[in-house]
């Protein structure tokens, strides 16, 4: 399943109402809850779910506030613009402190240009909001962590903000271990529930809510909170731990991974944490004292769990952040963990760096220049990889590609026209072989914001293990152009692996690839050793009346 599946199915299990309206890349969750509901299909407490759509984003957050209100467990999707639309009510559910769940797939909210794509830019709007914020960096981390939010919430009566990132993994399909809604039962916490329930609004209990405060007690009632959001982190920390036994997947508030004398580490969240786990393997093998903090929840930040796991042997630290905030000193991580070691007096130096915006694919070379940068005697701070920055000049240099992982992958890329069905036969390639193999498969699909007609690029992966490589296919065993253009306009070749394979769909005969061919194109191949099939999968769809329809010949190829 992808990302989106993933957290429907969770929040299907505790969620009693669910109000939507969906957006860009969130839809899916909305449309998996709607279905399942219109089917019968039970949540944990032997109910459909009931789903009612608004219309607008502020209205299914209003529509949540007063269902929580009369004491029913409420749950929203939402990203980017819509996520803004609600910053007013979440507001409101936090300082009533009801249990309510949004699930955010974080997509980039409009500046100089709107953009469909993922980071963190809407999350990172609501953090005066007063929600517990929960990441997650990969599908089996929302089918494992989702349901700690909705756990924690209703235990700690505190609502909760669960998101990860929009695309890179909303979209990504895994092959995902799924957690029964039996195991899910079995950790709620009853008395907490059926507290909730009887101090809901009911004729029958009147009271008065939503008053107007004046200073002489707003102040005083406003700090009265604070004992709640201290007791919040050890409450997850304690699902976690739970959802740990059970799955045999180690889960913290901060995860360490790497070298445990670590000198340079980098802390972040979301689908970056596969990538960089990847890179400080590769550095740590080279003799590198590397090391990675993963943030699952960024609010409340707990500076004990943070240090906890943290190297006492760390020299040097870069936060990276998945958003841009124009004027300010750092990024909201960054400033965090500027924070976090005030007054302590370990001398640590800490930098920051941005990565990522609008979906900008973050690989495992980019990863290690921040190593690199962090090594200096001067490590620069407020610096960007991903991209060139020549206004600037912000961004940090990148060595030699690196694909740590590459030798215990299969790896393809296929290159499709939007609307011909090449996304839809690879999603089917990858159901099939998660489904009936004991092979792991990743699909990823990238788009350009025309989607039809615009070009698509399917990057699938297959492994015999768990696949952490959320980031595109830069090394391909096997190549597929779908449409003859596609080799003379776009650098396919170049992304071949040495002895891999190249499909070329196309209208050529054997004797006429010379001509069509261009030269340079031709000589990469042959330098590669690649093997080049053609087919002509429109000659071979019409014969058979598919129409249309090339993806099938073509998936069988």
């Amino acid at each position: 399943m992808d990302g989106n599946e993933a957290a429907a199915y969770i929040a299907y299990a505790f969620t009693e109402v669910a109000a939507i309206y969906p957006i860009t890349p969130s839809s899916p969750m909305a449309e998996k809850t709607d279905a399942w509901s219109a089917k019968g299909k039970k949540n944990i407490f032997g109910q459909t779910v009931s789903l009612i759509e608004m219309q607008s984003e502020a209205g299914a957050a209003a529509a949540v506030h007063g269902a929580l209100e009369t004491g029913a467990l409420a749950a929203s999707f939402t990203s980017s613009q819509g996520l803004m639309l609600m910053i007013p009510v979440l507001h409101r559910l936090s300082g009533q402190r009801h249990p309510g769940v949004l699930h955010v797939a974080a997509r980039t909210v409009g500046t100089h240009a709107f953009s469909i794509f993922g980071d963190h830019s809407d999350v990172m709007n609501c953090r005066q909001c007063g929600l517990a914020m929960l990441a997650t960096g990969s599908v089996q981390e929302i089918m494992d962590l989702a349901g700690v939010a909705h756990l924690a919430a209703i235990k700690a009566r505190i609502p909760f903000m669960h998101f990860f990132d929009g695309f890179r993994t909303s979209h990504e399909i895994d092959k995902v271990e799924e957690m029964p809604y039996e195991t899910l039962a079995s950790l709620l916490d009853r008395e907490a529930l059926a507290a909730f329930r009887a101090a809901s609004l009911n004729p029958e209990r009147p009271m008065m809510r939503s008053t107007v405060q004046n200073p002489d007690i707003y102040f005083q009632v406003r700090e009265a909170n604070n004992g709640f959001y201290d007791a919040l982190p050890a409450i997850v920390e304690e699902y976690m731990e739970k959802i740990s036994g059970i799955t045999g997947r180690e889960y913290h508030l901060f995860n360490y991974y790497g070298a445990p004398d670590a000198e340079e580490v980098i802390v972040a969240m979301g689908s970056v944490s596969g990538t960089v786990e990847e890179a400080v393997d590769y550095l740590n093998a080279r003799g590198r004292k590397t090391g990675f903090i993963q943030v699952h929840l960024f609010r409340p930040f707990s500076l004990q769990h943070l240090f906890a796991v943290l190297p006492a042997t760390v020299k040097k630290i870069a936060a990276l952040d998945r958003c841009k905030e124009m004027g300010s000193n750092g990024g909201p991580l960054y400033q965090d963990i500027c924070t976090a070691f005030t007054g302590t007096g370990r001398g640590v130096t800490i930098v920051g760096g941005r990565y990522g915006l609008s979906s900008k694919d973050t690989d495992p070379t980019q990863i290690i220049a921040v190593f690199d940068n962090l090594a200096k005697a001067e490590p620069k701070n407020d610096f960007t990889i991903g991209i060139t920055d020549d206004v600037t000049h912000l961004s940090l240099p990148l060595g030699d590609a690196v694909y740590p992982d590459g030798a215990r992958q299969m790896s393809f890329k296929f290159w499709g026209l939007g609307g011909d069905g090449t996304v839809g036969a690879n999603k089917n390639t990858i159901d099939i072989i998660n489904s009936y193999t004991d092979k792991y498969g990743q699909a990823y699909f990238e788009y350009d914001a025309k989607k039809s007609f615009g070009v698509t690029i399917s990057h699938l992966r297959f492994s015999d293990g768990p696949i952490r490589s959320s980031y595109f296919v830069k090394r391909a065993d096997f190549v597929a152009a779908h449409n003859q253009t596609y080799i003379q306009n776009y650098d396919i070749v170049s992304e071949l692996k040495e002895g891999g394979t190249l499909l070329l769909n196309c209208p050529w005969e054997p004797d006429e690839l010379e001509g069509k061919i261009p030269a340079d194109i031709r000589r990469k191949l042959a330098r590669k050793r690649a093997k080049f099939y053609i087919i002509n999968a429109t000659k071979i769809a019409e014969k058979h009346g598919l129409g249309s329809h090339v993806n099938i010949p073509l998936q069988s190829a």
